[in-house]
């Protein structure tokens, strides 16, 4: 017997990519509602071989679902997952707007999975940033290890992680340095396309961006709040795929080789890393895996036990759509979805 889902914010891109991978996992699905703003009722969007039009979020009856995975950004999140919870589905929210709450579980399934036990207190699980899900994935089987004292971390996001805007700006501003002339930016502070950008968010009063304190907070929530982290994040002209460069200092010895070895028995982890010119991954050739991939694994011989990691995900899949899922099955797998 499958569930009554939803997805809200259907056609956006990580909306698009829930049904997809709601299908190509065969979660078991009874019965899927395209939810999504009034401007966008009776838009199509795909469910394996279907298509469904979209309804409304204002006049959706949510009582009659069993699970709600939105995606609709954290201002409708606030408004609406708190209603959506106590009409009875679980919501799994990939925004921001829970991920702090201390009665909502956020949850990466091969980090902290035993977080579920406690989801019904709001019947809302948040979903992690995007960054900060594939960094605890690759980092998480390491501290349990030797303990992570301190982790230096530089990101280089994607565009698709501001949505669709961002990867029509960059497509656009792409074609007019050869073709049609230079573009104004509107989505991003500054021209993306073959340049970067250190600056993702909105500045904070100690200079670092709300973006960059996600990551240190959600990780001190998933994994261990006495790690010391620090955050620089860059946004890159790449459409898919974000990779970190990630240095850690340990509490104890743990070599290179050691580190491969727990990270190619960790859930979720591929590890790619071979000393050849080829032998690392890169953005291009994450984009529709769902693995985390880890590379370039190398002693840092400037604190007595540190590594240094290359890390690079699909930042629509393990990011955002897929780890909603796999929280999905993991309540389904522990029987905690009221039908």
């Amino acid at each position: 017997m499958g569930y009554r889902v939803a997805v809200v914010g259907a056609t956006g891109n990580v909306g698009r990519e829930m049904m997809n991978i709601l299908e190509e996992l065969q979660f078991p699905v009874d019965e899927i509602h395209a939810v999504a703003s009034r401007k966008s009722v009776g838009k199509e969007v795909a469910y394996g071989d279907r298509i469904l039009k979209c309804v409304s979020l204002d006049d959706f009856d949510f009582s009659q679902t069993d699970l709600v995975l939105m995606s609709a950004g954290g201002a409708v999140s606030k408004a609406w997952s708190e209603k959506i919870g106590a009409a009875g589905p679980i919501v799994i929210d990939n925004s921001s707007a829970w991920r702090q709450h201390p009665d909502v579980p956020l949850i990466v399934p091969e980090v902290n999975p035993d977080d579920v036990s406690w989801a019904h207190k709001k019947n809302i699980i948040a979903n992690p940033n995007c960054s900060t899900a594939q960094l605890v994935v690759a980092i998480k089987p390491l501290h349990d290890a030797a303990r992570i004292k301190r982790a230096v971390v530089s990101t280089y996001q994607s565009v698709s992680g501001a949505g669709k805007e961002g990867m029509d700006e960059l497509w656009d501003q792409a074609k007019g340095v050869f073709v049609l002339g230079p573009t104004e930016p509107k989505k991003f502070p500054k021209q993306i396309a073959f340049n970067v950008i250190p600056f993702i968010g909105a500045f904070q009063d100690d200079g670092y961006t709300d973006e960059e304190s996600k990551m240190w907070k959600e990780t001190h929530k998933m994994v261990d709040p006495d790690i010391a982290l620090t955050v620089t994040c860059v946004r890159v002209p790449v459409f898919v795929g974000h990779s970190l460069s990630v240095n850690l200092e340990f509490e104890s010895e743990l070599d290179a080789d050691d580190a491969r070895d727990i990270l190619r028995e960790a859930p979720g982890v591929v590890v790619v890393d071979k000393h050849e010119p080829t032998g690392y991954i890169t953005p291009k050739e994450c984009v529709g895996e769902f693995g985390v991939f880890v590379s370039r694994i190398r002693k840092d011989p400037t604190v007595r036990y540190g590594l240094n990691l290359w890390v690079v995900s699909d930042n629509l899949r393990k990011g955002a759509a897929l780890n909603a899922v796999q929280i999905a099955q993991l309540l389904d797998e522990r029987d905690l979805i009221r039908r």
